[in-house]
């Protein structure tokens, strides 16, 4: 039997760029308390904690969590690149769902530095090692780019090679996410650009990319408090928001075999996922006015839409063209700003994402609020891989 699993609260802190924000420590004891006060229950009634953190030494949830109390708890760390805060999500929703407790806390944040994305471990293989030559191979002509520019950027290449695809459709997508920002306090930029100044900013790789097409190095974090319906029922939680359906999946034989940038991107991974959510539910797609979604990259924000479903394959260009990305259109995405606007810490963005799309359901998210939400899709990507798709509804 399958506990039914309610988002009994939310919090989250806004976000910062490296060098401005507090310590870890600070931020995810802030954004835990934030959660407990939206849920109106105290720390000593969760019964298992999951912390997420990329970029941390061994046990940074306990550091961060024995901020907000000392009571013994199992707390378990998550480190899933960048759908870490999803991950830890998942494992508190199952640990609910499962019977195991009533009342489980998913936790994540990430005290980041400026500069591209970088390991810290040059005495070992580094994650995904055995398929880089992929994105090597495929992006030859461009060696000095940084590795995740490549991929993505990579992908959008190849998206527009074989659709007709043109950079101005991502640029588009890109000031899409700054207007919706701008009604999000906790979002890290909030100034709205058009099209032509994600066009004319800095060129990152020729006909592909501009420094705006990427989201920012970002400090945050952001907490989710999930529990049973006899837990909210017997503490007097708000139950009008449950988790319906949840999938995580990792790497396909198909991410790598044929060569394709694309599916090397995490497509496969997130249209699995994906296909999961709605069979397991009975959702369709075309059912879904609001998502949150992973555009780590202007250019994966088109691509997540062909791999979640919102728009046939080949179909992402004349989806923003025609405007279904956003407010008066078929689905609105990333009402928070998403990671281009909002920020992208990485531990912290998929319970950023939690925190909207609740916000979303409960009617509260102000100027950002999409009309009539029943249901709210989330979509979480790390390489390396993991991929978590969440279906959020109306109890």
């Amino acid at each position: 039997m399958s506990e039914k699993v309610i988002v009994g609260g939310v919090g989250m802190i806004p976000f910062s760029k490296p060098g401005a924000s507090p310590s870890y420590t600070e931020m995810g004891a802030d954004a835990a308390r934030r959660a407990l006060a939206d849920a109106g229950i105290g720390y000593e009634l969760v019964q298992q904690a999951y912390a997420g953190y990329v970029y941390g030494d061994s046990t940074c949830g306990q550091t961060a969590l024995y901020e907000v109390g000392l009571t013994g708890i199992p707390i378990v760390n998550v480190n899933n690149n960048c759908s870490t805060g999803s991950t830890a999500l998942y494992l508190a929703r199952q640990a609910v769902a499962l019977g195991e407790v009533d009342c489980a806390l998913a936790l994540g944040f990430e005290q980041m530095q400026a500069g591209a994305l970088k390991s810290h471990w040059d005495d070992r293989p580094r994650t995904r090692a055995r398929f880089q030559p992929i994105m090597l191979d495929l992006t030859s002509d461009v060696p000095d780019l940084p590795q995740a520019l490549r991929t993505f950027g990579g992908a959008g290449r190849e998206h527009m090679r074989k659709y007709g695809t043109k950079m101005e459709t991502f640029a588009a997508i890109r000031a899409k996410a700054s207007r919706h920002a701008a009604n999000n306090p906790l979002a890290i930029f909030r100034n709205v650009v058009s099209t032509e100044d994600v066009m004319n900013d800095k060129v990152m790789w020729p006909g592909v990319m501009t420094r705006l097409m990427a989201c920012p190095p970002t400090c945050g974090a952001a907490a989710a408090i999930v529990v049973s319906e006899r837990f909210a029922r017997k503490h007097g939680l708000r139950a009008d928001v449950q988790i319906l359906a949840q999938a995580m999946t990792t790497d396909p034989v198909e991410s790598f075999d044929p060569p394709s940038l694309i599916s090397y991107a995490g497509f496969h991974m997130a249209q699995a996922a994906a296909r999961k959510v709605y069979e397991k539910s009975g959702v369709d797609p075309k059912d879904i006015r609001v998502c949150e979604l992973h555009d780590c990259f202007a250019q994966n924000e088109l691509l997540s839409y062909e791999a979640l479903g919102l728009c046939p394959e080949g179909g992402g260009e004349k989806f923003v063209m025609d405007g279904d990305n956003t407010y008066g259109g078929q689905v609105v995405t990333n009402p928070s700003g998403g990671l281009l606007s909002k920020g992208h810490p990485l531990g912290a963005t998929g319970l950023a994402q939690c925190f909207e799309l609740t916000s979303q359901l409960r009617g509260t998210a102000g100027k950002r609020q999409v009309e009539g939400v029943q249901l709210a899709l989330q979509h979480n990507l790390g390489l390396g891989g993991a991929c978590v798709v969440t279906l959020y509804g109306r109890s």
